[in-house]
């Protein structure tokens, strides 16, 4: 089984700016060590390219949730 590697894009970064535009936020399955915050895209295609993971774009959460508290467990 491939592993996976889940990255959003950035919330604060302004238009027209040389910065990179995604957050690493998770690997699964994969041995990897990262030591970048923000990443291009390139950048993290190469990487999971490299290991022989997927990339997974993960999407902005429903508004509806933001007020509810939520209940992690450990």
């Amino acid at each position: 089984m491939a592993g996976k590697i889940f990255y959003r894009e950035r919330e604060k970064i302004t238009e027209g700016k040389k910065q990179p535009r995604f957050k690493l936020v998770a690997v699964a399955d994969v041995n990897l060590k990262v030591y970048g915050k923000h990443l291009r895209r390139s950048e993290l295609e190469q990487i999971a390219s490299s290991v022989g993971a997927d990339l997974i774009l993960l999407t902005h959460g429903d508004k509806k949730y933001k007020d509810e508290e939520i209940e992690v467990e450990d």
